[in-house]
């Protein structure tokens, strides 16, 4: 069963950047998509940037031309976060897509708060 394991969470004043990457461990036939989820309390999980296995890539309208998804190795994907501001702040969550009927799997998430 794949597992997944986010970093790079913090605390980061209005402007400033994070860079949160997450990593993919045990066996899975075929990764489909990988991306980033966030939620805060109260409130829906809601998209922020996914990947395909073909490179597509999709944005959420609020973090376009701000946050950068990539990947980094087979299993590892980055999502660069500049120009942070207070509306960003929420829990991240990486999320990963395998082949159908199999479910989407979650990570634990990372805590992003842009604070002064």
């Amino acid at each position: 069963q794949a597992q997944l394991a986010e970093f790079g969470g913090g605390v980061v004043q209005p402007g400033g950047s994070l860079r949160l990457s997450c990593t993919m461990s045990g066996f899975i036939s075929k990764i489909v998509a990988m991306g980033w989820f966030r939620q805060v309390p109260g409130g829906r999980r809601e998209l922020v940037a996914t990947i395909t296995e073909e490179d597509e890539i999709i944005y959420a309208d609020s973090v376009k031309g701000r946050f950068t998804i990539s990947r980094d190795t087979a299993n590892t994907i980055l999502l660069q976060s500049d120009n942070l501001k207070f509306e960003d702040t929420a829990i991240y969550y990486c999320a990963l897509d395998p082949p159908y009927p199999f479910s989407r799997i979650w990570g634990q998430g990372t805590q992003v708060v842009v604070s002064t």
